[in-house]
């Protein structure tokens, strides 16, 4: 007990410490339960903080507020127009190609592995390779299942979708216009002693702002030089598989070797093991060695700070409680994390 009672006087007897842990779960329930429902209000809260770090600058250059958010926005919706008109018609087309020739890719698949047996047989065994094939056209019909009931179901994403596209921009324009009378509101709501609080978001608010900046132009680098790269090889599905390499830049580590798979089953069954697929991989690998020791301590300095160990675990930690959402945001959670532990008042505490 005295243990107990030393522990909870170092470093939770602090006022602000339990306010703040009120209002941390306080939102970690109403994601919970409201996660799915609130999709198109937390998207456009992205969004809207992204769009702010356009702002900021042409306010510093003496335009008014209400000026600067036009422009931003009137930008922000010529990317979305360029997106939906340009890119995802051209990506969708590689996909319907990528789709058509799978097949003939899983049938070239099977036919190497059936002939390890009679190269190597010592060390492959038959019916291992049999057992592997058996599980190989599980895995195809289970994936044309899923294909034909995406097919099914698109009528209605694709509804959604349409209404996402019309309120997420008219609340992002809102959220940037009535920018300050929503943050005096919250204020107000707000107990007054959360200092430890806005301590915390003012740190984390420093470094993701700077991260999702230096990700913006890693991501947009990455994705232009893999381009340019496959492109010059010829390689298929250059456009679909360069935009899948410039997003894996979000997943440190991890999805750079993902990557790996696609790009080198791609070069593989359209050349075989020839020059050609190992000046692709080569020239994959080059462009993962400069990003890694080039692009992310150019443009990340703040984020190398945090260790590695750190963000795999946290990749895997928030990846596991939310999936795909947890991994996509695992840099900005293990930033939260760390900032907490930074600013956490235990000196003061441990005084009294």
């Amino acid at each position: 007990m005295n243990i107990f009672q030393k522990w909870y006087h170092t470093y939770l007897r602090d006022p602000q410490v339990l306010i703040f842990i009120i209002l941390g779960t306080a939102i970690i329930i109403i994601l919970m339960t409201l996660g799915k429902i609130l999709t198109p209000v937390i998207a456009s809260l992205i969004l809207a903080y992204l769009l702010e770090g356009l702002i900021k600058p042409l306010e510093k250059k003496g335009f008014p507020r209400i000026i600067a958010v036009c422009i931003v926005f009137f930008l922000f919706l010529l990317a979305l127009l360029f997106l939906v008109l340009g890119l995802i018609p051209l990506l969708s087309k590689q996909i319907g190609q990528f789709l058509q020739d799978l097949p003939k890719m899983i049938a070239t698949w099977k036919d190497q592995l059936m002939r390890l047996p009679e190269r190597y047989p010592h060390i492959v065994n038959e019916s291992e390779i049999e057992r592997i094939v058996d599980t190989l056209n599980t895995m195809l019909g289970q994936f044309g299942q899923n294909i034909l009931s995406f097919s099914i179901a698109s009528v209605r994403s694709i509804i959604n979708i349409i209404i996402y596209m019309v309120i997420v921009p008219l609340m992002i324009f809102f959220l940037l216009k009535d920018k300050y009378k929503i943050l005096k509101i919250i204020k107000q709501s707000l107990p007054e002693n959360i200092g430890f609080a806005s301590q915390v978001w003012q740190e984390v608010n420093h470094k993701i702002a700077k991260f999702i900046q230096g990700k913006i132009w890693e991501i947009f680098i990455v994705w232009f030089v893999s381009y340019i790269t496959f492109f010059i090889f010829n390689l298929k599905f250059s456009v679909l598989l360069s935009l899948l390499v410039g997003l894996s830049v979000i997943v440190p580590y991890v999805g750079a070797t993902v990557m790996t798979i696609p790009v080198a089953l791609v070069a593989y069954f359209q050349w075989g093991f020839t020059n050609d697929f190992m000046y692709v991989l080569m020239s994959y690998f080059i462009i993962q060695i400069l990003d890694g020791n080039l692009l992310v301590p150019l443009l990340l300095s703040e984020i190398v700070k945090l260790h590695p160990l750190a963000i795999i675990i946290g990749i895997l930690v928030f990846g596991g409680l939310w999936g795909g959402w947890g991994v996509l945001f695992a840099i900005p959670l293990v930033t939260l994390v760390h900032a907490i532990f930074k600013s956490w008042p235990i000196k003061n505490l441990s005084k009294t």
